[in-house]
């Protein structure tokens, strides 16, 4: 996983209040007893705590500078894991009780990396611990002072060394539980935080384009309906009736996209009856097939062909549901491609439609923004059908899960839940 920026700067900022709270606290009990350190040792740890500061310098220069903020989390940590294995030699080994230091990292792992560095974090510290331990009761490692030097029994030193993995692992464990934990709730904040942002952009987009909508419909209703009596009544060639013939499409299509604003602002009262869904996009298709959008470049697979998925809703709300979905799955193939579209009944009743072309795709900004009102991935969008959309799909207190990648099409999933099912007062 990618570390955030945020998270490096505390954890350099952090390690240094610590450092510098061991250091003022030793400084105050070493002067009111030497029971911690002998003066020699004592001294040792400041030469220690001034190489902590001075790689905090350098920390903030690769911070600002290099940048690769999860090669510098690996970095500090693996650095920070030997400083507290010197402290721990300095203080006597097995004699000290600063080997409790080593918690702090792995803390520091779970919240500034990941999961599995975490264990691995613990490992290292188990390792780090037990070798430097083993190796000054074996002799190996000299006593940094003789005098610090002490009898102990082997069973004294393997229950040292196991009590403190076993608190590494344990400490491992409980915090990536609490950190898993709160990153879900603050993932769960931020898209709820996401969703009312949506909302409120709904409604303001929706009273907006109400106002618009109304001053505009009935001047085009007016224009359209006479340009059909002129077309009727009239002896035209057939480039003027052709042009009479455009004007009325086009406004068909802008009294189309009309509806389409009037629905962001409010769905209004509507008719629920039983509907027969696959039906009702196979109607939509037929419409598409017959403009020329869709055509002998385009295949059109799935379920839908074969399923019987009854509904009780609005069959006007699902044909624009699925009107906006195959033109977006068709504007984002514009060279051809699939689309698949599945229905299924879940085991819990309700329903589950899937949307799945092999378009271009979209990116991590464009997924988050693609209900936004007036927002749109191509550019003859108006940025108005997926705010419908959801906007319908919330009436029906559904769901949407969208799944797409740069260059890998899109998927898009609506489900509908069992209360849905039921008609509403």
């Amino acid at each position: 996983m990618n570390t955030k920026k945020n998270d490096i700067f505390w954890f350099i900022i952090v390690r240094l209040i610590i450092v510098t709270s061991l250091a003022v606290s030793t400084f105050i009990i070493q002067y009111g007893t030497e029971v911690l350190l002998n003066l020699n040792s004592f001294y040792y740890l400041y030469y220690l705590v001034l190489g902590t500061y001075l790689l905090s310098i350098v920390y903030f220069i690769l911070f600002y500078a290099a940048k690769n903020y999860t090669f510098q989390a690996y970095l500090q940590i693996f650095i920070d894991l030997l400083l507290i294995t010197a402290l721990i030699y300095i203080s006597g080994g097995i004699k000290g009780s600063f080997y409790s230091l080593y918690i702090f990292e792995i803390i520091a792992a779970s919240i500034v990396i990941s999961k599995r560095t975490t264990y691995l974090v613990a490992a290292l510290s188990a390792v780090f611990y037990g070798l430097l331990i083993d190796g000054m009761y074996y002799a190996i490692i000299p006593y940094l002072y003789p005098e610090l030097s002490q009898e102990l029994s082997l069973s004294a030193v393997l229950s040292n060394i196991l009590t403190a993995w076993s608190v590494f692992i344990i400490v491992a464990f409980l915090i990536n539980h609490l950190t898993g934990n709160l990153r879900k709730t603050r993932d769960e904040l931020l898209l709820a935080q996401k969703e009312l942002e949506i909302k409120k952009d709904l409604a303001v987009a929706g009273e907006t384009s109400a106002h618009l909508a109304h001053e505009i419909r009935n001047p085009l209703a007016a224009i359209s309906g006479s340009v059909q009596v002129l077309r009727d009544e009239m002896d035209l060639t057939g480039e003027q009736r052709h042009l009479m013939d455009i004007v009325v499409r086009e406004s068909e299509n802008i009294s189309q996209a009309i509806e389409q604003f009037l629905n962001l602002a409010s769905p209004g009262t509507q008719d629920f009856a039983l509907i027969d869904l696959p039906s009702v996009l196979n109607e939509i298709l037929i419409l598409l097939k017959r403009s020329g959008e869709i055509n002998e470049n385009y295949q059109i697979e799935g379920s839908y062909k074969t399923a019987r998925v009854n509904y009780y809703g609005n069959k006007a709300q699902f044909k624009q549901i699925f009107w906006n979905l195959v033109k977006n799955a068709l504007k984002a193939m514009p060279d051809g491609g699939t689309l698949t579209a599945d229905f299924t009944r879940r085991k819990k009743k309700g329903i589950q439609m899937k949307f799945a072309d092999t378009g271009k795709g979209m990116g991590k900004e464009e997924r988050e923004r693609m209900f936004e009102p007036f927002y749109s991935g191509f550019d003859t969008g108006k940025g108005i059908g997926m705010a419908v959309v959801r906007r319908i799909v919330d009436d029906y207190n559904g769901k949407i899960h969208v799944f797409s990648a740069p260059n890998k099409g899109s998927e898009i999933v609506i489900v509908l839940p069992e209360g849905s099912d039921r008609k509403r007062e």
